[in-house]
């Protein structure tokens, strides 16, 4: 999971490049951390843990920000 200090160093950056849409930036720290532990963990979407939120959330989320850039956008800010 993130932080709270991992996540106020990357929130600005995930801000500039997510496109606006339907998830609130309360929920938004909690399915970042749903798709950090799935691609640490190997794991199937569907074996993200509950304290994490849905995992149709984070899948979705990943599978939209893909097709829209953001990740490359974001790995680009970060270096």
């Amino acid at each position: 999971m993130l932080s709270d200090a991992q996540w106020s160093e990357l929130e600005p950056l995930v801000e500039a490049c997510r496109p606006k849409a339907k998830t609130p930036p309360q929920d938004l720290q909690r399915t970042l951390s749903a798709i950090l532990w799935r691609h640490r963990n190997g794991a199937k979407w569907r074996a993200i843990p509950e304290e994490l939120g849905p995992w149709w959330r984070a899948a979705q989320i990943f599978i939209r920000w893909s097709r829209a850039g953001v990740w490359e956008r974001l790995l680009s800010l970060v270096q």
